[in-house]
């Protein structure tokens, strides 16, 4: 598994990351088997990736206790994060949804998230978070100055309790307030190649300030994978009840995408999987693109995992992209 910096913060990690948000095994994405959560987790650092994402909004805390139950006795070989910003067990802050009996707000004020943090450090069983992401800006109805959330996760780093802040869900002014404001090490956007606008919007910035561009939901929440065939295969969940691609009248316009990249895959001897995770980390600079693939399952993380090491040529990245802008 070929690995990256960071931004500047001096960790290194795998260019492919696992992300636990199915894990947490709430309405989005419908019931887990912990266990093999687990299991999936430590096959993903026996198969090279080092770097493990969760939040606390992923199944209302219980990710992150499954994510913490699966480090206990191996914090040291993995890079971790996790979020900030959502909050269900209060009433202050800007509305986003509701979801599984409970109302959830954005708040990033910094006495919130002097809270947050130590909720996080227990469910995790960690005393520190390798990367700290703002999960979601706030909303015009209950402000929060980025400059104010920023100065006080610099003050959470200083005491050892982060090492590196992200931020997620950016508009460009928002990036570059938090850039006046600190170091940020990294941006967490939603970015597939049948998804491509925040990624051509955000990556010349990343490069310019030496922030990781890390790219969530690659696959389009498994429709790129290559493996649904028909809506018969299909669990929605509210996760992806939101995505077109799931309509029954969308499904052939990817089964002709995985035919037509056939012969890519038999030249990089990949999978469809594979070939569209190689070609996402091409993005950007080429070299500061990482990208988070959930999975909770041996063979999901087996499948992801060797996404890592398909480098697609330069041809070859240009013709996906125009096979993809043919139907998006």
């Amino acid at each position: 598994m070929r690995t990256m910096k960071i931004g500047k913060s001096g960790i290194e990690a795998s260019v492919v990351g696992i992300g636990a948000w199915a894990i947490g095994g709430d309405a989005m994405w419908g019931q887990s088997d912990d266990a093999e959560s687990i299991r999936t987790i430590h096959r993903a650092r026996e198969l090279g990736v080092t770097l493990v994402d969760t939040a606390p909004a992923y199944g209302l805390g219980h990710s992150e206790e499954v994510v913490g139950k699966a480090l206990a006795g191996r914090r040291g070989d993995y890079v971790l994060s996790t979020k900030c910003g959502l909050r269900w067990d209060i009433e202050e802050g800007g509305f986003m949804m509701a979801r599984d009996g409970v109302r959830i707000v954005r708040n990033t004020r910094p006495e919130r998230l002097a809270e947050e943090v130590e909720m996080s450090l227990r469910r995790l069983q960690t005393d520190y978070i390798d990367i700290y992401i703002v999960h979601w800006q706030e909303l015009p109805e209950f402000p929060c100055p980025i400059a104010d959330t920023m100065e006080y996760l610099l003050k959470l780093k200083e005491q050892g309790k982060i090492r590196a802040i992200g931020a997620s869900n950016l508009s460009n002014e928002q990036f570059m307030e938090y850039v006046a404001a600190g170091q940020l090490d990294l941006i967490q956007e939603k970015f597939s190649m049948l998804d491509r606008g925040v990624g051509d919007r955000l990556f010349d910035l990343c490069d310019q300030h030496g922030v990781t561009f890390q790219a969530y939901s690659p696959l389009e929440r498994g429709i790129l994978s290559g493996k649904i065939k028909d809506a018969s295969q299909v669990h929605m969940g509210m996760a992806r009840s939101r995505v077109k691609w799931f309509l029954p009248e969308n499904l052939p316009k990817i089964a002709a995408l995985s035919e037509k990249w056939a012969p890519l895959c038999k030249k990089y001897g990949c999978t469809m999987t594979q070939l569209v995770i190689g070609w996402t980390a091409a993005q950007g600079n080429g070299s500061n693109v990482n990208v988070l693939c959930g999975a909770r399952k041996l063979d999901q993380i087996e499948d992801n995992a060797k996404g890592g090491d398909v480098v697609p040529d330069a041809a070859d990245i240009a013709s996906m992209r125009r096979d993809a802008e043919e139907i998006a």
